[in-house]
């Protein structure tokens, strides 16, 4: 932690061969669509849907669906995770937007770093993050 309470994006513990690495890929399937709809199934779940056709031959992305990720302002939701780095959550989803995340999922995985790299990411990941939350290893680190 610095002077002014932040944490530096540094990363620790970053697999080693990162193209092994695995991510998984929370999508919130209680979301509603851009207009509100109560229709069934939500929005949420196509989106879910639509997730596991892109990665279904990645045995790299794992997809998890919860209740909500209470990010209800931005829509449909979704969040990207890896084992000791930095976690992300994007809303302004939309229900074709599976592929983006597989997308992002993958250079996630490839990641050096452990951060999901800007370029080469896709727009709607770009626009719709809404967080990015350390690793419980660099607060425990650092406090």
């Amino acid at each position: 932690m610095d002077r002014n309470g932040s944490f530096s994006a540094e990363t620790t513990d970053v697999t080693a061969d990162a193209g092994t690495a695995s991510v998984t890929i929370i999508v919130c399937t209680s979301c509603r669509d851009e207009n509100g709809s109560d229709a069934h199934p939500r929005a949420g779940a196509l989106l879910a849907e639509a997730t596991r056709n892109a990665a279904q031959d990645n045995r790299t992305i794992e997809i998890h669906t919860v209740e909500c990720l209470g990010n209800c302002k931005r829509r449909l939701s979704a969040a990207l995770l890896r084992d000791g780095c930095w976690s992300y959550v994007f809303g302004d989803l939309t229900v074709e937007s599976g592929s983006d995340l597989v997308n992002g999922a993958k250079l996630f995985a490839t990641s050096q770093d452990g951060l999901i790299p800007w370029r080469g990411r896709p727009d709607s990941l770009k626009r719709g993050l809404v967080a990015r939350i350390p690793p419980l290893a660099i607060l425990k680190d650092q406090t």
